[in-house]
């Protein structure tokens, strides 16, 4: 009796102090992201209306496809902002029309290139808006500004709206001098592989919240762990994705805790599903860890609620003690 109150204690120990975390978390995510929306917000609409402005006035469309969007390419868009740029500064100074630089680039063209926008900006300024999008629907635009004080200087990030917990100065760092056009590819991958990967969280709470006890993520979405407590026992389920260009992730682990006696109902389970026995230890559920490496996160949900009264009849049925005999 005194294990079992003893235990019974430790339970509402765990409880209080899961409680009073998850209430932490909750409010370090708001603060976050009102910090992130209201530091970005002025940015992100400026930006949006220059490039909107871009836009309107371009004479051009060039949709492109991966062969055509390379090097080449983006070294005629820099020639064009640069020549563009030293033409409007010559025609403020007080100069003769007539000595003017002929320039070959007078039409205003915008670039697209699969989720991209690449867009001629003022000032000699290269600007990228980025596309995303979640089961063909579109959800946020992100921008990021490029500009060199030359044609044959190196290009820097000027400014952008890329969430700050990606790795957007690393990625210029490593890429913006040395390959530029790789740059923006990363980026964008970067950007439409965190939007899958909330996305698909965001999609489970709204269709199994009732069956999730907790959940919890970083912010790039690449480590995610959550509960499930609608049944007999309690499911944790923790992912972690090999990098932020992950979709899927790549360590994965299951495992069905059996619950104290105190927290069981007196009927089989609350959906009548099958119970642990009194001596059950915890079980890792390999069929779980298996849907979730080759399916989205809401599909693999589905496949691991469905199994899963099969594979703790299959894991807990009493052996027979004359089997070994």
């Amino acid at each position: 009796m005194a294990e079992v109150d003893y235990m019974q204690e430790d339970d509402i120990h765990l409880d209080t102090t899961r409680a009073r975390f998850a209430s932490v978390l909750k409010r370090h995510a708001e603060l976050t992201e009102r910090l992130s929306r209201d530091s970005d917000k002025m940015i992100f609409e400026r930006l949006q209306r220059e490039f909107e402005a871009a836009r309107a006035s371009q004479t051009q469309e060039v949709c492109l496809d991966n062969e055509q969007w390379n090097d080449g390419l983006l070294a005629t868009i820099r020639e064009r902002v640069h020549m563009e740029a030293e033409r409007k500064a010559m025609q403020s100074s007080p100069v003769d029309a007539s000595m003017l630089p002929m320039c070959e680039f007078h039409d205003k063209v915008t670039y697209k290139v699969g989720n991209k926008v690449i867009c001629c900006l003022e000032g000699a300024r290269i600007g990228i808006q980025y596309d995303t999008f979640f089961a063909g629907e579109p959800r946020e635009q992100y921008h990021c500004v490029l500009e060199s004080k030359s044609f044959l200087e190196k290009m820097t990030v000027l400014e952008h709206t890329i969430p700050f917990f990606l790795p957007l100065r690393e990625a210029e760092t490593d890429l913006l001098s040395s390959n530029a056009m790789k740059f923006i590819d990363h980026i964008g991958e970067l950007l439409q592989s965190y939007v899958d990967r909330r996305e698909q969280v965001r999609l489970i709470k709204d269709l199994y919240g009732n069956q999730i006890g907790e959940l919890y993520h970083s912010l790039p979405y690449h480590m995610i762990e959550f509960f499930l407590e609608d049944f007999e026992c309690k499911v944790t389920v923790s992912l972690r994705y090999a990098d932020l260009l992950s979709i899927l992730p790549t360590g994965i682990s299951v495992v069905a805790w059996p619950m104290s006696q105190s927290k069981k109902s007196p009927a089989r389970g609350k959906k009548g599903k099958v119970a642990f026995g009194n001596n059950a230890g915890p079980m890792r559920l390999f069929y779980a860890e298996a849907a979730l490496r080759t399916l989205s996160l809401p599909e693999a949900f589905a496949e691991i609620v469905l199994n899963l009264e099969e594979a703790l009849e299959q894991n807990v049925q009493p052996k027979d003690p004359t089997a070994s005999t």
